[in-house]
């Protein structure tokens, strides 16, 4: 008789694997907790359907909410412009011929806003004036003279007062002046205030140095 496999399970073994096997396929959980996991999962179902009205509720009302806000705080307070918007006037270019230079102060040029004068550039710089304009913007007046310089047209724009707000720009201080210099759609612009006013001065491509050596510069023995 050969000798036994040490390797091979015994009938018992077999016999206990098996009822192992179907203890584990018929055993169920206790009745307390199915009845605890099925009650969990429709509260949930309940939850999810009530949390869609709800929040509709919630939107419905902040709707309202806005609503009244708009009915009762006041309408139309008026914005300041920007020196952004007042440097785009220079792109429409000129509507009106060139001031001529003023026959009282040949530093400065015929034109002026709210007593504060365009000066006249033409024999110290070698940049005759070209042309003009007048805007309104946003209830402000803005006049414009264009220059030339090497070709190409500089823009100088006086807005009314009261001074517009001062962009988040480098500053330079250059002759008492305080000149911020950025650019907007293409333009170097350099932006300072003057008497109360706020100026403008841009042009593509010029060199901001130049820009702001123009806009430091004043008419000796003239005011304003």
């Amino acid at each position: 008789m050969a000798p036994h496999d040490q390797h091979e399970p015994s009938e018992r073994d077999r016999w206990l694997v098996n009822r192992l096997r179907q203890a584990r396929e018929a055993e169920r959980a206790p009745a307390r907790l199915r009845w605890r996991i099925e009650a969990e999962r429709r509260g949930a179902k309940s939850h999810t359907r009530r949390r869609v009205p709800y929040a509709a509720a919630i939107a419905g009302a902040l709707a309202g909410l806005a609503l009244m806000l708009v009915l009762v705080l006041p309408t139309g307070t008026p914005t300041s412009p920007s020196v952004s918007q007042a440097a785009q006037l220079a792109a429409r270019g000129p509507t009106d011929p060139a001031p001529r230079p003023d026959p009282a102060a040949s530093r400065k040029l015929a034109a002026e806003l709210q007593h504060v004068y365009f000066p006249n550039w033409s024999a110290v710089f070698g940049m005759p004036a070209t042309g003009q304009r007048s805007d309104r913007l946003e209830g402000r007046p803005a006049v414009t003279v264009f220059y030339r310089w090497r070709g190409r047209r500089v823009a100088y724009t006086l807005v009314g007062a009261p001074a517009l707000a001062q962009p988040d720009a480098p500053v330079t201080r250059r002759g008492g002046l305080d000149l911020r210099t950025f650019r907007v759609d293409g333009r170097r612009v350099v932006t300072w205030q003057r008497a109360g006013l706020t100026c403008v001065l841009s042009a593509a491509r010029v060199p901001a140095v130049a820009l702001r050596h123009w806009a430091a510069w004043r008419a000796p023995g003239v005011n304003g």
